[in-house]
């Protein structure tokens, strides 16, 4: 049996496409989901997929990007597709087949590419977000202090308690304790 596996990332992108590919190579189920593919964690899809496909299956994706972007959880469900003998299949990879030597080299191969550009975009965010927070007027610069830390004081030293401050001032006792630790 041939079972598809449709994944994207956030909840404004299709999944049409990756669903028309499945179809047309045979897969009876499709199963898709909007995750994350840095993370095995919160995929019920792909878990129920993992769980209940069995020896002699296939598990068909478009891209080997589609089923992992960590070369972590890639090999992981690796490891559970070869435990219970089951093949992977990739459409736009049609060369990729893990039944073979070649197969699996390319298809690791591939997972630590699609692992590299997850890599490359969080740094190029981390060098816009240090960028940003570097100008004088930068978006990263924190929100306006609401409360004035000397009023807190205040209230503290009158034995006002914490709880009691922040329902008093509209704020969160996390901003009391920030205020009466400096």
């Amino acid at each position: 049996m041939k079972y598809g596996y449709a994944r994207v990332s956030s909840t404004d992108q299709d999944l049409t496409i990756q669903c028309e590919a499945l179809e047309a190579a045979g897969c009876e189920t499709i199963r898709e989901e909007k995750r994350s593919g840095t993370t095995r964690e919160g995929r019920t899809e792909l878990k129920l997929l993992l769980d209940f496909a069995r020896a002699g299956d296939t598990l068909v994706v478009t891209r080997i990007d589609r089923l992992a972007r960590s070369m972590i959880d890639f090999q992981a469900i690796m490891g559970t597709l070869r435990e219970k003998g089951v093949q992977l299949e990739c459409t736009e990879q049609p060369v990729l087949n893990s039944s073979g030597a070649i197969g699996k080299l390319m298809i690791d191969v591939l997972a630590a590419f699609a692992e590299f550009e997850t890599n490359l975009r969080k740094e190029r965010q981390m060098e816009g977000i240090a960028k940003a927070k570097a100008k004088v007027n930068g978006v990263y610069r924190g929100s306006k202090r609401r409360f004035e830390p000397h009023r807190i004081k205040n209230m503290h030293s009158q034995g006002v308690g914490p709880a009691a401050i922040s329902r008093e001032l509209g704020c969160s006792q996390m901003t009391v304790y920030r205020a009466l630790k400096d």
